[in-house]
């Protein structure tokens, strides 16, 4: 009897962990009962009915990544490329993912690969490398629209690598050096420019300079010119105006001194005389006497004769 109990126990205690299902975190599983789909365990702990139910598939809930097979690719202007593409991809409906589609995986490489070749069928071989980003998008847009039935979401598609034949990666390497050498020339050229430019702007501006400089010197030294003149004229009307006021001080004292001596006409004849020698010592080649002073020279011929004959 306990051999039958101990039996019993180990039955019930299969059966109970039979019944347990324990889901990990961003998984689930899809149960199906005898055969038929009956739910979708998520994570943490599930019971299921031990010979009834089945899990068929384990479904991951994270983000995914598939590397597609690189493909030969014939683009516009007839050039064999080979493109390698990676797709992201997250399932948000696992019983579609189970039921809808045999393989998801393989339904999303087939899908990838034709998307790519029409996509890039229309391109030619300088427009493919330039328009990755564009490729990409429409492969991502595609893919996202045929897996939706499916229920997954294809959040990014990548072209890793575009390789061309030998031959066109060496002309295009040719190519690109040649496009170095020019950019070099042309750099070099411009900077040769812009330095000749900077030379001719630094020369002119010297030359500017230099005139401004001697405009300023030119007139300064027009300016000392004029004070000179301006100090030396009024040095000359200051001496003119001592001379004059010496010579009016002296006939004034000469006047003076001559009305304090009671003149006669005698003595006004002989200083008009003596006057007129001193006009007649100059340079003049014509001396102009005037009728009264005539007069003044006879009475002073007259004295003299009396003179002598005393």
């Amino acid at each position: 009897m306990e051999g039958f109990f101990i039996i019993l126990l180990v039955i019930v205690v299969a059966v109970a962990i039979a019944s347990i299902k324990i889901v990990r975190q961003s998984e689930v599983r899809i149960i199906e009962r005898l055969g038929k789909y009956h739910k979708t365990a998520n994570a943490g702990l599930n019971f299921i009915l031990p010979f009834v139910d089945n899990v068929r598939a384990v479904v991951s809930l994270k983000q995914q990544t598939m590397d597609v097979t690189p493909q030969s690719v014939i683009t516009k202007d007839n050039v064999t490329i080979t493109i390698d593409t990676v797709v992201f991809y997250q399932i948000t409906e696992p019983v579609k993912a189970v039921y809808e589609i045999e393989s998801l995986q393989k339904g999303i490489a087939y899908i990838a690969i034709t998307t790519i070749r029409d996509i890039v069928g229309k391109m030619d071989l300088d427009s493919t490398f330039s328009s990755r980003d564009s490729i990409n998008t429409q492969l991502r847009q595609v893919l996202d629209d045929a897996t939706d039935k499916w229920g997954c979401k294809v959040e990014r598609v990548e072209i890793k690598d575009i390789k061309p034949p030998a031959d066109i990666r060496d002309a295009m390497e040719k190519q690109m050096n040649a496009e170095r050498n020019k950019r070099a020339a042309i750099l070099e050229a411009e900077g040769k420019r812009q330095a000749d430019i900077t030379l001719a702007e630094g020369k002119k501006q010297a030359t500017i300079l230099d005139a401004e400089a001697e405009r300023e010197s030119s007139i300064r030294r027009a300016q000392g010119a004029r004070e000179a003149r301006v100090l030396e004229a009024e040095g000359n009307a200051e001496a003119i105006k001592k001379v004059a006021e010496a010579k009016a001080q002296e006939i004034s004292m000469v006047y003076k001194a001559i009305m304090d001596s009671n003149p006669n006409d005698k003595l006004v004849a002989i200083k008009s005389l003596e006057a007129l020698e001193k006009v007649s010592q100059g340079s003049a080649n014509k001396v102009f006497i005037p009728f009264d002073a005539t007069k003044a020279m006879g009475s002073l011929g007259a004295i003299s004769e009396v003179v002598k004959n005393k």
